[in-house]
């Protein structure tokens, strides 16, 4: 071994030195450009660590998109959500690990919960994913632009909390306007069914969250939703056994299953339907008869088999001891409403429905029933003979003659069951020719004819000198109409400019540029419809509106039913006659201005959470200012958001829920 020089011995000292000095040196400047927080230096770590961004595709064209599976009897359901988030059974860990991915919709959220869909072949995988944090979409078809605010608005500081009903009113089925139990317990007669109409909470109104029942999953996809639904999303099995011999409903392992039976129609809907062409052609489902008004609507299975034949139904009854009725016919993707004749009128329009099947008062059905149009009924006294059943065809008798009803046909079919068709008149030679003025003939003096919140009539409501019936569908969808309140000849060019943008709009932009599932959508709302162009406009998809004429704007909901669609009047400051989780898309369009000004956007947000159901999207269409007044406010709620086109906010609803 060589012996070092003492050249080399004096110079290993400077040595070390100098690699301890390089060392310690290394470390400063790594330290230093990891801790300093200058821009220049995160800009440096920045580029080092940032991983590149994910992008997500472009949102397929509508016809593009593959069909949501399908569940039949049998099959093994996909996991179901429980308290928002894990499936049943899971252990206390997943349970957590999926309520907390349920909380957070944002990038990774998002990952994990398409991960989790692809893997099981739920229904919700195909559906594109917003930014809920950004606030922008990562895609090129559906960038943010910048309009509503380009993102920056952080999310609103809200303390959300779940509501809290009270006894005997279910926390995940909860309206406040129905489940008032303070106002109806202070009612003093609940004779006309007071207790079953709308007592609406005063200031300050609910601005609380339903809570999402436990084993909640995406509903089964229409048209297989008419005949089953997940038991889960509507845990009610009172209907089961209590109508177990009409065919109402039955439970078939994770699915509630409607046969399609009725009180008066217990071998099936479809030959009922077929029994009441048959004894009256002149009925012409589909064509001369549109819109139908079906009263005590059971489970809506009359309405839902309508839609075969182009006829679209309002279903209604009222939130009573029939569980969830109104509730099973949403989840089946039928048109359905919550409403009783007691004391105040419905929330229609005079004289809006084609035909209108069963039902009492008849003083109110008169009203809304068309000129011209059918009263179909089909109940007990028109087919028995116990003296309470003559006794109640005998008073149906007197009643319908002094209303000028003509009865058209009565008749049994083979298993027995009666139906009874009368017409009302389509003039006003018989009102005015009748021996006695009773009931008599509204007038001015009778008080407005506005339906909302007003008394019912004791007076026969006829504008029958200025109407026609409609032409035949599908006509009658773009055919203009002058026996509308504000009938001028700028009502025509509105109509015109209504049809023709709401056709552009939902073919170039809706359908292309939104990041919403279409063949996931069912169950549609328009908050603030005008003349209709929006539902107009996607009438061939296999959707149904409801369409709102909000109260305070312009009433244009018999336009609407002169078209051949339905819908009703509301007040947004209140909760909506419907149970939550009950529609797929919201949609409003320039009314959250004149909203704000008497209630509070808290307020109507609560309630647009309440009725959409989770994974679903709304729609706001209005100006910049009140975009960014809306965004802010449905991220604290954990929406998934983005603006296209510096007017559409496009809002995805999550499973969040406070303490989730």
């Amino acid at each position: 071994m060589a012996v070092p020089t003492s050249d080399q011995r004096k110079r290993r000292p400077f040595l070390l030195s100098l690699s301890l000095f390089l060392l310690v040196s290394a470390f400063l400047a790594l330290a230093f450009l990891f801790l300093d927080p200058s821009a220049q230096s995160l800009s440096v770590l920045s580029s080092r660590l940032t991983a590149p961004t994910t992008t997500l595709a472009p949102p397929p064209a509508p016809g593009e998109r593959n069909p949501t599976p399908i569940p039949t009897p049998g099959d093994t359901p996909p996991p179901a959500v429980v308290a928002g988030g894990a499936e049943a059974g899971e252990s206390a860990d997943a349970t957590e690990k999926a309520e907390e991915t349920a909380s957070r919709p944002d990038d990774t959220a998002a990952a994990v919960n398409a991960d989790a869909a692809a893997g099981e072949g739920g229904g919700s995988s195909e559906s594109p994913r917003l930014d809920a944090d950004k606030g922008a979409a990562a895609t090129e078809g559906v960038a943010d632009d910048g309009g509503g605010g380009g993102g920056d608005e952080p999310a609103a500081k809200v303390r959300w909390e779940t509501c809290r009903p009270g006894r005997g009113v279910s926390a995940a089925d909860y309206i406040p306007c129905l489940d008032n139990m303070r106002a109806i317990k202070a009612l003093r007669s609940r004779r006309h069914m007071e207790h079953r109409e709308r007592h609406c909470p005063v200031a300050p109104r609910p601005r609380c969250l339903v809570r999402v029942p436990s084993g909640y999953r995406p509903p089964v996809p229409w048209p297989r939703s008419r005949d089953m639904i997940w038991y889960n999303n509507v845990p009610h099995p009172k209907l089961v056994e209590y109508k177990k011999d009409q065919n109402w409903v039955t439970k078939s392992g994770d699915y509630l299953v409607f046969p399609g039976g009725g009180t008066q129609f217990k071998t099936g809907v479809t030959r009922y339907i077929q029994f009441i062409e048959q004894i009256m052609p002149t009925i012409q489902w589909g064509t001369h008869t549109r819109t139908v008004l079906d009263v005590g609507c059971g489970v809506a299975s009359f309405g839902g088999y309508l839609l075969d034949r182009n006829v679209i139904t309002m279903s209604f009854a009222p939130k009573d001891e029939h569980e969830a009725q109104i509730q099973f016919a949403l989840e089946r993707g039928i048109p359905a409403f919550l409403a009783v004749i007691g004391t105040q009128k419905l929330p229609f329009p005079d004289e809006a429905f084609d035909v209108v099947h069963c039902g009492k008062p008849l003083l109110e059905l008169n009203r809304v029933l068309r000129p011209g149009g059918y009263y179909i009924w089909s109940a007990t006294p028109v087919y028995r003979q116990e003296k309470r059943d003559q006794d109640d065809w005998n008073a149906m008798v007197k009643l319908t003659k002094s209303i000028c009803w003509r009865t058209v046909v009565k008749s049994e079919d083979s298993n027995g069951i009666g139906v009874v068709v009368y017409q009302k008149p389509a003039s006003n030679s018989c009102y005015l020719e009748r021996k006695t003025n009773e009931p008599p003939m509204c007038s001015k003096k009778d008080g407005p004819r506005f339906p909302w919140y007003a008394p019912l009539d004791t007076c026969i409501s006829s504008s029958i000198e200025k109407s026609s019936w409609p032409l035949p569908w599908p006509e009658r969808l773009n055919a203009r109409y002058l026996n509308v309140p504000d009938d001028s000849s700028s009502t025509d060019e509105k109509f015109d400019i209504d049809t023709k943008y709401w056709k552009h709009a939902i073919s170039e932009i809706y359908y292309n540029d939104f990041p919403v599932n279409w063949s996931s959508i069912r169950n549609v709302m328009d908050m603030n419809a005008g003349y209709g162009g929006f539902a107009a406009a996607l009438v061939d998809k296999p959707l149904w509106v409801m369409n709102v004429v909000a109260v305070g704007q312009p009433d244009t909901l018999p336009v609407i039913f002169n078209r051949g669609l339905i819908g009703v009047y509301h007040d947004w400051c209140e909760s909506f006659n419907t149970y939550p989780r009950t529609y797929d898309l919201l949609h409003m369009s320039y009314l959250l201005g004149s909203l704000t000004n008497r209630c509070d956007i808290m307020e109507v947000a609560a309630e647009i959470d309440r009725i959409l159901r989770p994974d679903r999207w709304f729609v706001l269409r209005d100006t910049t200012e009140m975009i960014k007044k809306m965004r802010p406010v449905l991220k604290s709620l954990h929406y998934e958001t983005v603006v296209v086109k510096q007017q559409f906010l496009v809002a995805r609803k999550g499973f969040w829920r406070p303490g989730k």
